[in-house]
């Protein structure tokens, strides 16, 4: 028997002045908290989650997905997807990684932090998100699961961020090298049943995978891989969003050794990041920590290693 969980996210904000914090509705929900610092905005809400469901500049488009039937509502029994940033757990199953989470949380402040947590849960694990936000509007997100149940659970974090439609994903290849300088596998490259390299979606080059979301194209599509210096990105318009996250190489990751996932369908894209497997024994906390950044004006005409070494590698590193 499950003991219920306490699924918190902890916001820790930065103490430069610019960047500040303050309640607002958003969406239907009349008990959000928007951090800004007047040029990038992030928005969570209290009413069900937590999630962040906003991430852009401020009076520009929201560079993740809103699903505007499921915004504003809370109670529902089943998983929603909403949109939005959420951390699950892997690997995938309907128990643990889908647990419900259409409640409202509690938002409490210590010091420079704000924690939003989910009263109850049946899954038995604990999961919090740290936020600090910088004065440039780069985000740090520390993800926690904990196991609270009595029992070993072998699990991992596995972060979901959900862009809105119409943009390009972007992700890099561990650095290549040639035959028979290099002659052990560098990476996996894992597929899923409904993968399909022939969907005009893909653009694979030497250096970097590129998947575009497209709304007229309802099947689903996914691939994993693995890469030291996980990163990913989404450009939707000039808009460029970053994340950014450090793998473990010689640790079990979930899905055949994956530290990223990117899957599409009509409606959203999702740029996934994993941490290693564990086997948590009762109390043990599981950690992944992501970067996020927002940059303007990049601009990329053709998805070829050239174009994306000039036009969208420099950001990876900011």
């Amino acid at each position: 028997m499950h003991r219920p969980v306490l699924l918190a996210i902890a916001i820790a904000m930065s103490v430069d002045a610019e960047v500040r914090i303050e309640s607002t509705a958003w969406q239907g929900w009349p008990n959000c908290r928007r951090i800004t610092n007047g040029v990038v905005e992030m928005i969570v809400t209290t009413d069900v989650g937590p999630r962040v469901m906003r991430y852009g500049f401020v009076g520009g488009p929201n560079l993740l997905k809103e699903i505007p039937e499921e915004l504003g509502k809370s109670g529902e029994k089943e998983f929603k997807l909403r949109g939005g940033h959420r951390l699950w757990v892997a690997p995938e199953n309907l128990k643990t990684s889908w647990a419900v989470d259409n409640g409202p949380v509690t938002a409490t402040m210590q010091a420079d932090t704000l924690t939003l947590a989910q009263p109850l849960d049946s899954a038995g694990i604990e999961k919090r998100i740290s936020i600090r936000m910088s004065d440039s509007g780069g985000v740090e997100l520390t993800n926690r699961a904990k196991n609270t149940t009595g029992f070993a659970i072998e699990m991992a974090p596995w972060t979901l961020t959900m862009m809105a439609q119409g943009g390009t994903a972007i992700t890099g290849f561990p650095p290549r090298g040639k035959h028979p300088e290099v002659l052990l596998p560098t990476n996996p490259l894992v597929m899923w049943a409904y993968t399909n390299l022939a969907d005009p979606r893909w653009t694979i080059t030497r250096k970097y995978l590129t998947l575009r979301q497209d709304p007229k194209m309802p099947d689903p599509q996914k691939i994993g891989l693995f890469n030291p210096d996980t990163w990913a990105a989404y450009l939707l318009g000039d808009n460029l969003f970053v994340k950014r996250m450090k793998a473990e190489p010689g640790k079990a990751y979930p899905d055949f050794g994956c530290s990223f996932e990117t899957f599409t369908n009509a409606d959203f894209l999702e740029l996934e990041t994993l941490g290693p497997l564990a086997g948590l024994a009762p109390g043990a906390t599981a950690e992944l920590t992501e970067r996020w950044s927002l940059h303007r004006n990049v601009r990329v005409s053709t998805l070829s290693d050239e174009v994306l070494d000039r036009e969208v590698l420099p950001f990876v590193g900011k």
